[in-house]
């Protein structure tokens, strides 16, 4: 808590009432006729245009998916297709104002928000602009396809564009939006102001909270919204993305012009089912949405409901909330009232809902509604209604060919394309053409020269350690890194649990709050899947950002963001998002099993991270520059153990320069003949402790590997090391069954197998809870470990007596039980 804010018991302890007012409920009651006056009749027609086309889309798609053809040409499409059939007039009215420095966000079904949002931006943008992004995006491939044998208006060609190119997304071509790797639920076009569609119910919840804190901090016009489905206001990320939206900060304790709430509009498209589960009387107790928003902040987040059926009331109530938003009071939550005719998916029989009340609701279709208001007001004739109709069938049709034309549209012949788009490995100094945001310089801060006078190396020339007090430590060498990108690249921010005034919750931030105005440094909400999530969506739109997980056990807590989300978005894209993060986790110990678990393995089996975990002073610095110069998401493992350990083995200290180590080279810490000794984490100072007792006792000389990264990972200089002892131990504090350790054993297993002299060993933890501190020691790896190892595994050391037993029989024992 700043102490800027006292909390006043007198205040605090006074009787009295919350006290809610009304949410509007379906309060716009105007027809075509009344709105004469705020649309053109171009307007009114393009707004049906826009409609019909989006159902044209999505039945052809239907179609396909039951009948195996559209318009008598077959096609197998075998991937997903979930339809918004019947919800066109809510993804029209959403769109129709956004402008293309607004950002859309959405869900699984998507391709109506797609379509809508691109022809709203297409309506805006002028010939020169919109052939400017024809023509650069992809170097032109999707403009040369659609502009070949066509004649007419720049406009009508960008709608070929857009057509064609989610077509082609949804059928895997590489000449879609996101070259074939995004598909159907993941698709998305950012020159339109679309961003990310998400598979994972809810999942752009917060995603789309970090795009408007990205717009907030740096800046950027426009404002930023999360469409998502009524069933989503059960998920997690929702509920927190919410919930980090409405920080009381943003309007207390934020200063200037960053005063003020976040530019985002939580959009419910409720078609009222969430898959075969009806949310209003089944699954979900709201009633009505838009109460939700009464429950977050005072404002209640302006919520209201809006009749989705007419596209005039959708309008409305975005011009509406753009003033809201405008003027710095956000969030706003609107519930968005739709119903889909269709299934979840087209293999969802609708067997959960009623016939009648399918056909109550298509009695009242939007699209035919809207057209009859049109004729009502003298808007349009039926022929004019007619002849939007054909052509759009006959537009769908020729890009529905074109996308299945193997020739036009190939697919991916080489999948190995996949793998060099995972990670884009860029270089980047600043990720803003601004200057940076301080507060004082950076000479001037107080740590900065406190550490100036630090010994940055902990040894003096007799080789005697100086004192923990005068000593260069890893949470220094972490802060040099971060502070120095703070003073580099003005988009960079960093926030988590305690991140601010208490200088992080193991002082590695202290001093940053001296450096940096409030709203480069914060603190979160205690809710790890919206401090990942946020910081995605600030990351994808253009920013560097530093979000903190306190624990590694709370790795939990945000396990979609960091494992459906955070890996997957650059290669989703096809290469057209970045993801500058890096995610400081701390592997903790004394606190039990909830607080001390090494979790490193768990995160290197998600393909699309980098993952480190230095242990020295100077590997620290060296890596956290490189995270933080790259472009690629990174999960970067510290170790409270050791967060003041000096600098023991680059003699000549740590650099106060600038200097970067590369991500994925082990460092060999001791040299050795023997056996190798290869660690992760923490492991390497006991594992040099065993290394001196076996060379003083036993005359064994012991070479030391730090892994210093997981992925990637570089074996050569282990493998070389191999070569030479032919002996390895791999080591870390990770449980032993399922570890990363086992991974690295068996690689080397096989790559370095003719010159292995005895097996590949893995020392890890027990596979226990992580005992209380005082138990700790027969949990986590000790010195003797590595001699029980070698002398029962490897090479029988001379009168050894063992601690720990690692025979063949003990090992079956442990597994038998599970532990």
């Amino acid at each position: 808590m700043p102490k800027v804010q006292l909390i006043d018991p007198t205040e605090a302890r006074k009787p009295g009432f919350v006290e809610f007012q009304p949410i509007p409920v379906n309060q716009y009651q105007k027809t075509v006729q009344d709105e004469k006056e705020n649309f053109t009749t171009e307007e009114f027609k393009a707004i049906y245009h826009d409609m019909v086309l989006i159902r044209e889309f999505e039945t052809m798609l239907n179609l396909i998916k039951t009948q195996g053809e559209y318009n008598g040409t077959p096609y197998n499409h075998p991937g997903p297709a979930h339809l918004s059939i019947g919800q066109e007039s809510s993804a029209v009215g959403m769109a129709w104002t956004l402008t293309v420095d607004d950002f859309i966000f959405g869900s699984h079904r998507s391709h109506g928000e797609i379509l809508a949002k691109g022809m709203s931006a297409i309506h805006q943008l002028d010939d020169h602009q919109l052939m400017d992004i024809m023509e650069n995006f992809f170097d032109g491939v999707i403009y040369e396809i659609v502009r070949k044998d066509f004649e007419g208006s720049v406009k009508e060609l960008a709608k070929r564009f857009l057509v064609y190119g989610t077509l082609a997304e949804i059928f895997a071509r590489k000449t879609g939006f996101n070259k074939g790797l995004g598909g159907s639920m993941h698709a998305f076009f950012t020159p339109f102001g679309v961003y990310p569609n998400n598979a994972i119910v809810g999942g752009s919840g917060d995603i789309a909270v970090g795009a408007a804190l990205y717009k907030k901090v740096n800046r950027k016009p426009g404002l930023v919204v999360a469409n998502i489905g009524d069933a989503s206001m059960a998920c997690g990320p929702v509920w927190e993305g919410i919930t980090f939206a409405a920080m009381d900060q943003f309007k207390q304790l934020w200063e200037g012009d960053m005063k003020g709430g976040l530019p985002v509009i939580i959009n419910i498209m409720n078609n009222q089912y969430g898959m075969g589960g009806q949310t209003c009387g089944e699954t979900m107790g709201y009633g009505i949405a838009a109460r939700i928003g009464a429950g977050v902040n005072p404002e209640q987040m302006h919520a209201e409901r809006v009749d989705g059926y007419n596209p005039l009331a959708v309008i409305d109530a975005y011009k509406r909330k753009r003033e809201i938003i405008e003027e710095k009071r956000g969030p706003v939550l609107l519930d968005v009232l739709t119903y889909r005719y269709s299934g979840h998916s087209p293999s969802d029989a609708s067997s959960y809902r009623s016939k009648e009340e399918v056909e109550a609701w298509e009695s009242q279709d939007c699209i035919r509604s809207y057209g009859e208001q049109l004729l009502e007001a003298g808007v349009a004739t039926q022929a004019d209604l007619d002849s939007i109709s054909d052509n759009i069938r006959a537009l769908v049709n020729e890009m529905f060919l074109k996308a299945i034309d193997d020739e036009i549209s190939p697919k991916m012949e080489n999948p190995e394309v996949i793998g060099d788009m995972m990670f884009s490995n860029g270089s980047v100094d600043s990720f803003s053409d601004a200057k940076p945001e301080v507060l004082i310089p950076l000479e001037e801060n107080p740590r900065v020269k406190k550490i100036a006078n630090k010994e940055r190396f902990a040894f003096d020339a007799e080789g005697k350690p100086f004192s923990k007090m005068k000593q260069f430590h890893l949470r220094d060498g972490l802060f040099e890194a971060i502070i120095d990108r703070f003073y580099k690249d003005a988009s960079l921010i960093a926030y988590g649990e305690e991140n601010r005034d208490w200088g992080g919750a193991f002082a590695v931030y202290g001093g940053l709050t001296e450096s940096l105005p409030y709203h480069r440094l914060f603190n979160s909400p205690i809710a790890e899947a919206s401090i990942v999530g946020t910081a995605i969506g600030y990351a994808m739109c253009g920013g560097r950002v530093i979000p903190e997980i306190m624990y590694c056990d709370f790795i939990g807590r945000a396990g979609d963001e960091i494992f459906n989300q955070l890996p997957k978005w650059q290669a989703m894209s096809g290469n057209v998002l970045k993801m500058p993060m890096v995610v400081r986790v701390s592997v903790g110990s004394k606190y039990g099993a909830q607080h001390s678990q090494d979790w490193t393995s768990l995160v290197a089996h998600i393909p699309g991270l980098k993952v480190c975990f230095p242990v020295t002073p100077y590997d620290a610095k060296g890596l956290m520059n490189a995270a933080l110069q790259g472009t690629d998401p990174v999960i970067f493992f510290e170790s409270q153990r050791i967060y003041d350990i000096g600098e023991q083995f680059h003699e000549g200290g740590v650099p106060a320069g600038y200097y970067e180590i590369p991500i994925g080279e082990p460092d060999v810490k001791k040299e050795g003949r023997d056996i190798t000794f290869l660690t992760i984490g923490y492991t390497l100072y006991p594992a040099l402790e065993a290394a001196k007792e076996l060379e003083d006792k036993y005359g064994m000389s012991a070479e030391v590997i730090d892994a210093r990264s997981l992925v990637p990972f570089n074996y050569e200089k282990v493998l070389e090391s191999v070569k030479k002892t032919g002996k390895i131990i791999v080591a870390g504090d990770a449980t032993a069954r399922g570890s990363f350790l086992n991974d690295l054993a068996a690689n080397i297993s096989q790559l370095a197998f003719d010159y292995l002299d005895a097996p590949v060993c893995v020392l890890g933890s027990r596979n226990w809870i992580t005992p209380a501190f005082e138990l700790e020691e027969s949990f986590f790896p000790q010195p003797s470990w590595f001699l029980d190892m070698i002398n029962e595994r490897i090479l029988p050391l001379r009168d050894y007596i063992p601690v720990q037993n690692f025979t063949d029989a003990e090992f079956i024992r442990r597994a038998k039980k599970g532990v």
